[in-house]
């Protein structure tokens, strides 16, 4: 069965769409940025598609999972005391 890829999410910035793709990676689902380049050059201009993550059909319920239950979650840092 031959799995194509498609289309999960789209984000503002290239490096959010890094960032969610290395998420995606941590839990070993294959993922490929698309327009990165495009959007990261033309920024700002109306008609550059967003950077969007792609994966492939069978992994794109668990994947679209694995970013909703990280929506809204913050990195907490712990501080080194002296």
């Amino acid at each position: 069965m031959d799995d194509r890829l498609v289309r999960i999410a789209q984000f503002p910035s290239y490096i959010e769409a890094e960032l969610a793709k290395q998420q995606l990676a941590d839990f070993g689902v294959e993922v490929v940025v698309a327009g990165a380049n495009a959007a990261n050059i033309y920024s700002g201009l109306p008609f550059i598609e967003l950077p969007e993550l792609q994966v492939l059909e069978s992994r794109a319920k668990e994947a679209l999972e694995i970013l909703e239950s990280s929506k809204g979650q913050e990195l907490e840092f712990e501080e080194e005391e002296e």
